[in-house]
């Protein structure tokens, strides 16, 4: 009984020491811009158990023209945060986005996609926060 209740501590050491490497990831994350717009807006909301919603939407002259939500699995290796797309607007569309952590606090991140070389920065906002309205960003 002794060494099943030692594997059993580390099994849950290990477990602790992994949500706590990537704690800082878990939250509410809002940016704008993506690649080939600058009037564009996310909202990136990185849950505890790995799952993953993106919220985007793009401006022109104070209406959207685009709105999308992806929905799928997040990890963080090392500096490599890796978001694996299942749906698109609520439709099958797998794909894999990496992406190289740059910088972080509790507060701001920025990263660089590895596929498109585009920074983001975006900063952390409330649980609650919603996409605001184009006609306050563009």
């Amino acid at each position: 009984m002794p060494f099943t209740r030692n594997i059993l501590a580390a099994c849950l050491i290990l477990l602790t020491t992994s949500a706590r490497a990537q704690s800082y990831m878990v939250g509410t994350w809002f940016g704008y811009g993506q690649p080939g717009s600058k009037n564009s807006m996310y909202i990136d909301r990185m849950r505890p158990d790995g799952s993953w919603r993106g919220e985007y939407r793009t401006c022109a002259k104070g209406k959207p023209i685009d709105e999308q939500v992806q929905e799928g699995r997040w990890s963080l290796k090392g500096d490599i945060l890796t978001l694996g797309v299942e749906t698109v607007n609520g439709f099958f569309a797998p794909r894999i986005d990496t992406y190289k952590m740059l910088a972080h606090d509790a507060r701001s991140q920025k990263y660089l996609s590895q596929e498109r070389n585009f920074p983001y920065t975006p900063n952390r906002v409330a649980d609650s926060f919603k996409m605001p309205p184009c006609d306050l960003t563009s």
